[in-house]
């Protein structure tokens, strides 16, 4: 169902893929940045890029379970980081290598940006995943 290719000629990734191959006819979820936003809709961990990224992770878990996928099923990401300092950007991407997230491992690009959606937002995360056939399509 996904094939992951690391390209010879590139330098190896650190928990990631260079691409994701998903057969033709797969289910695909395209999902909404997930934010680290609380059920209230208050900033989690306001100030702290690592908290606010497992809080994004936990939110992007959830998304993905309300379609019947997982971490492990993500093909894509983007990370957006409110940073111009890579050691910001490397934390918040240690939170993703230790997430399931780098269990498949997926494609990812990571970013570092002037703003984000919400006052105090620093992490958003957007996601491609497979949705494994035995979860059933509508």
């Amino acid at each position: 169902m996904i094939r992951r290719v690391n390209a010879a000629g590139l330098f190896p990734p650190p928990a990631y893929a260079h691409a994701s191959v998903v057969e033709a006819g797969t289910g695909l979820a395209f999902l909404a940045g997930a934010v680290p936003l609380d059920a209230d809709g208050r900033i989690v961990g306001p100030g702290d890029p690592v908290r606010q990224a497992e809080r994004v992770i936990a939110n992007l878990l959830e998304q993905l379970q309300a379609v019947g996928s997982d971490l492990t099923h993500v093909i894509a990401t983007d990370v957006y980081v409110v940073s111009s300092e890579p050691a910001d950007l490397s934390a918040v991407w240690d939170v993703v290598e230790a997430s399931e997230l780098s269990t498949g491992p997926h494609a990812s690009t990571l970013l570092g940006v002037a703003c984000l959606g919400y006052p105090g937002q620093l992490v958003e995360i957007t996601a491609t995943a497979v949705v494994p056939q035995e979860a059933g399509r509508s």
